[in-house]
């Protein structure tokens, strides 16, 4: 697990410009993550797992599913206090977890799997413990004890929806603040 937030080649770490290979930029984009000191964090050093995504990210073919996964992992790198973990089941999924450092009973606030069962068509999967987001516009797919034992919810992006990814970028952003609780 890698603590604090992880550096990586991102539009804030580049003066708000977006790395290459996004939107705009014909070459593909390689993502590293370099150990100089991190503003805000203990360390940036990524580890074996972080470099397990490194290579993950460098293997995904650009498109909208990478793009929203990729500015779901920044929107976690700039939080405080969140850990971050990788987990990947090729053939299955690839699952970035985020801890907030506060959590003391749960190991993660949110878990975003990106599915591989097609890896030309892969899709997001937004996890959350039931108690700790609202689901107000009932977006959400309600699973019982299916997030490690517990009730939870998940959001499956698999077309980019401007307005359903702010949904879930909000959700995130309560359960975060609800981590930070704990």
């Amino acid at each position: 697990m890698v603590k604090g937030r992880v550096c990586a080649l991102s539009a804030g770490a580049m003066g708000g410009q977006k790395p290459p290979g996004g939107a705009g930029h014909p070459e593909k984009a390689e993502y590293k993550y370099p150990t100089q000191k991190c503003t805000n964090v203990q360390f940036c050093q990524a580890g074996d797992k972080m470099k397990e995504l490194n290579e993950f990210i460098n293997s995904w073919s650009d498109g909208p599913m990478k793009e929203a996964f990729l500015e779901l992992k920044e929107m976690l790198e700039k939080k405080d206090g969140v850990e971050l973990e990788f987990k990947a089941r090729p053939g299955i999924s690839y699952s970035l977890r985020g801890r907030h450092k506060n959590q003391k009973d749960r190991n993660l606030f949110v878990m975003i799997d990106v599915i591989d069962d097609d890896p030309d068509n892969r899709w997001l999967s937004i996890c959350f413990y039931g108690d700790m987001i609202r689901d107000p516009d009932e977006k959400g797919n309600l699973i019982p004890g299916g997030l490690q034992g517990e009730d939870g919810y998940c959001f499956d992006l698999d077309s980019w929806e401007k307005d359903f990814f702010a949904y879930i970028k909000e959700r995130i952003e309560e359960a975060y603040s609800n981590a930070s609780r704990e």
